[in-house]
Parts: structure tokens; C-alpha cells; sequence
């Protein structure tokens, strides 16, 4: 039996075999995830803590080195945390099947904006398609902010290349929800609308998202 000092969190485990995962409160399903805790801190104690600046939403905004500032949270803890959460993300949004026609903006807009629209980092990728723009896949090639410094065309192409896609669309997302280009979006773009020239590879439009909804640079004459 435990104690009666003992915290009321510390034993999920056989809380879940008995009443199933649904009975579990975000403590004790975090306790879970972050593992063992130290010598004088529990998991949920730790669990607590990083859920105390407003729950699962807002820390599952978060970064590892965030959640590593912690007491008790490591390397590992931390990395299942990243884990858990963009399983949930991919869960909630999940890319569009294999082969399905990519037909107007909305069909990877929605997506890309459930999927990117909360986060608070910025992250740049692309979605590759055929000759016949059904969709391939879903790469996120840089995060923490896009620029003529941090994404390069021949990265993007990169990309292409090795998935013999031959059309693309770009995409990022914008922390402040509000997805309106900025004059740096446009720019870089067009550098890389014009590799794509040369390389014969399409590139069909770029989705900005935000929490806000999303922009196509097609349907606002951007490309």
C-alpha cells in the first residue's frame, strides 16, 4: 500500500491497467511518457511542473531544450516528449494519401495548417508530386526560420531529385498566425521558382499558414 505522503501521480501505471488510459489525467499520461524520475523528484512531479505555464497545448508548442531546462528532464525524456507530440500532430492532420490529385490550394492548405499553423517555430518545407499532381510526400527541410541563408534551392530540388517528383509546392508557416507574405517570402520564392526552371522541376504554388488560415501565392498572383 502506498503512503499517504505519497503523490497521487506516481502510480499511473496501474492506474492505466485498471481503469484504461481514458481515466488518466494529463499528469499521469505525461508521468508515463517522461519515465523514471530522480532520487528526490518524482515523474510526476516533473510532469507538474512542466505542465504548470498551461497544459498540454502549450507545451506541446514547445522545444526539447525548453523541456530540458526542467529539473530531471534529459536528453531521452525530452525526446519522447518530441516524439509524443508530433505523433498526436500527425494523427490530428494527417497528410493527404499517397496518390490523391493536389487539384487547388485548399487540398494542402487545411493540412498544412493544422498540422504548422500552431507552432511557434518557423518551419519551411515542400510536397512533392508527380506528372500528374497526385501527391508523393511531405518534407520539412528547415525549422527555426527560413531565409536566403538557411534555405537553399538546391536543397529544395534535393529533394525532388531523389523522389523523381517532378513538381513541387512550397510551404511554411507563421508563429504570429498571421500568414500574409512578407517582401522576404516573395523574394525568395522567385530564386527559387527560377532554379526550378532550369532544373525543369515545377514549382506549382507556396501555401504560408498560420493560426489565423493560410495564403497561396497562385491565387494572389505571387508566382
Amino acid at each position: 500500500m502506498p503512503s499517504a505522503s505519497a503523490d497521487p501521480g506516481d502510480r499511473p501505471r496501474e492506474r492505466l491497467e485498471q481503469l484504461g488510459a481514458g481515466a488518466l489525467s494529463d499528469v499521469e499520461l505525461l508521468a508515463l511518457v517522461i519515465g523514471h524520475g530522480q532520487r528526490n523528484r518524482s515523474a510526476a512531479a516533473m510532469a507538474r511542473s512542466l505542465l504548470r505555464h498551461g497544459g498540454l497545448r502549450e507545451l506541446a508548442r514547445g522545444e526539447p531544450q525548453e523541456w530540458r531546462s526542467e529539473p530531471g528532464v534529459g536528453v531521452a525524456s525530452a525526446a519522447r516528449l518530441a516524439a509524443l507530440f508530433e505523433v498526436a500532430r500527425r494523427l490530428a492532420a494527417p497528410a493527404p494519401s499517397r496518390g490523391l490529385v493536389i487539384r487547388r490550394p485548399r487540398d494542402l492548405g487545411r493540412h498544412l495548417m493544422s498540422r504548422y499553423g500552431g507552432e511557434r517555430a518557423e518551419c519551411f518545407g515542400v510536397v512533392l508530386l508527380d506528372g500528374r499532381n497526385r501527391f508523393l510526400s511531405e518534407r520539412v527541410l528547415s525549422r527555426g526560420g527560413w531565409s536566403a541563408s538557411v534555405v537553399r534551392p538546391r536543397e529544395v530540388f534535393r529533394q525532388s531529385l531523389l523522389a523523381a517528383a517532378p513538381a513541387l509546392v512550397l510551404f511554411h508557416n507563421h508563429p504570429s498566425g498571421d500568414p500574409t507574405p512578407s517582401r522576404e517570402d516573395v523574394g525568395i520564392t522567385r530564386q527559387i521558382l527560377q532554379a526550378g526552371e532550369l532544373l525543369g522541376i515545377r514549382v506549382l504554388d507556396h501555401l504560408v499558414v498560420g493560426a489565423e488560415g493560410f495564403v497561396s501565392f497562385k491565387e494572389r498572383g505571387l508566382l
